[in-house]
């Protein structure tokens, strides 16, 4: 099994899969503005749903921090997405872990989507 630091660098990274054996059967994955998913299935569901939405898509990210210890992590990112069609977005995002002796309880994440020109 992975340590926190590397469930949350998978998880923000989209590596989704990499993280999965640390959920929680009753994790909690709270995103700012959108509600709460609860449950490790609807967790992995949200996560294989956004892996579909990039096939194809490039993912570069120009910023990744990871400040983590002991049952605690979070990851600061900007990515730039450019999909296949051209179309870019810029997002800057932070996710927020919580774990209970190794597991992922809970994920709180915040993001926003940047000017892609700057």
């Amino acid at each position: 099994m992975l340590t926190p630091r590397e469930t949350a660098e998978a998880f923000s990274g989209h590596r989704f899969e990499d993280a999965y054996p640390a959920l929680a059967p009753d994790v909690r994955w709270t995103t700012a503005g959108q509600g709460t998913l609860t449950g490790r299935q609807a967790v992995v569901d949200a996560c294989e749903a956004t892996r579909a939405e990039l096939v194809g898509t490039a993912v570069e990210f120009s910023r990744f921090v990871v400040i983590a210890d002991g049952d605690a992590a979070a990851v600061d990112v900007i990515a730039r997405y450019v999909a296949t069609d051209g179309e870019v977005s810029v997002v800057s995002s932070c996710d927020v872990y919580g774990f209970a002796d190794g597991v992922l309880t809970e994920i709180t994440s915040y993001a926003v989507e940047l000017d892609p020109t700057r």
